[in-house]
């Protein structure tokens, strides 16, 4: 049982700020714990939860966790104080309906638009779990199962159920769950299937950004590419993840001499200013195809996202002038 109960809304007038320590229930494990604080410490800006994870404030089992870290049954959290929210500082997250590509009663798989983060934090106030969850407000249960970056689009699998969450999660780290996304690069790739395996490791610039790097004592990443188009001196590809490390596809690419079309960390400003004056204002990245086995079920899904209208301008765009 909890050593202080967490299931009721913080009293932002009487509640005095101090460490609270939470034993995590068996049905509570599986979730990010950035995830269930900014659920949990309602009252709380999100820039504060973040600081408090960032600084070491926040521990499990005595120790620190970075926001990615997924809560264990039998965990003790540290929960410091933190500054609650006035009432005119909370604004209401504006609910969304996304394009649903499948729906069943443990799975909800949309496609993103690209622009919009899978969820609040980091200098964003609220992202597509959070909208999702204001427009579905009967929902007792959504939880995202994998992420996206916020510039890129495409399949994005939310879990309805715990149980479908807690599988989904063993599938994705087992690697059974096929993700197929499609990039323009700049450069004329050459063979039609490739593996790239050079290992990634993260790091953070001085202005606090993070980034990704290809490293000898980086974890050990797999992305396989089939080239799709050329056109010139671009080209359209197809990657295959066999691992998910964050920025992988990107760093992958780029360190081969083959940067995204639009990607502004790791691509060209040359290439990318010149897609921008063409209209073109995003990153050419789209998670196109999911194919795994239901996680409860267990029936074969292969699932599949269009290439948004704008890619595709660009690429009549590019093939007329090919």
């Amino acid at each position: 049982m909890p050593l202080l109960d967490m299931s009721k809304p913080l009293d932002i007038d009487n509640q005095v700020p101090r460490v609270r320590f939470v034993e995590i229930e068996p049905e509570l494990a599986g979730q990010r714990v950035d995830n269930y604080l900014i659920r949990e410490c309602r009252g709380v800006p999100k820039s504060h939860i973040y600081k408090a994870i960032r600084g070491g404030q926040v521990r499990v089992n005595k120790g620190r966790v970075s926001s990615d870290y997924r809560l264990q049954s039998g965990d003790l959290l540290r929960i410091p104080p933190m500054r609650l929210a006035q009432r005119d500082e909370t604004l209401p997250v504006p609910p969304a309906v996304f394009p649903i590509v499948y729906e069943d009663q443990y799975l909800l798989v949309i496609d993103k638009p690209q622009g919009v983060a899978v969820h609040g934090g980091s200098g964003v106030s609220f992202g597509v779990i959070e909208q999702l969850r204001a427009a579905r407000p009967a929902e007792r249960f959504l939880e995202l199962a994998h992420r996206l970056d916020r510039d890129t689009s495409g399949l994005l699998i939310v879990a309805r159920r715990r149980n479908a969450l807690v599988e989904l999660h063993d599938m994705f780290r087992e690697g059974r769950v096929d993700k197929f996304y499609q990039a323009l690069v700049v450069g004329d790739w050459v063979n039609d299937r490739q593996h790239i395996r050079d290992p990634l490791l993260r790091w953070m610039t001085a202005s606090g950004e993070r980034r990704v790097k290809v490293h000898p004592e980086g974890k050990a990443s797999h992305t396989v590419i089939n080239l799709l188009a050329r056109y010139g001196r671009y080209s359209l590809l197809e990657a295959d993840l066999k691992t998910g490390r964050t920025h992988q596809i990107r760093v992958h690419l780029a360190n081969l001499g083959f940067s995204i079309v639009g990607d502004d960390k790791y691509g060209s400003d040359q290439v990318r200013e010149h897609f921008v004056r063409l209209g073109f204002k995003r990153m050419f990245l789209h998670s196109s195809r999911l194919q795994m086995n239901h996680p409860i079920t267990g029936e074969r899904l292969e699932l599949s996202a269009p290439l948004p209208a704008e890619c595709q301008e660009v690429l009549r765009s590019l093939e007329k002038a090919a």
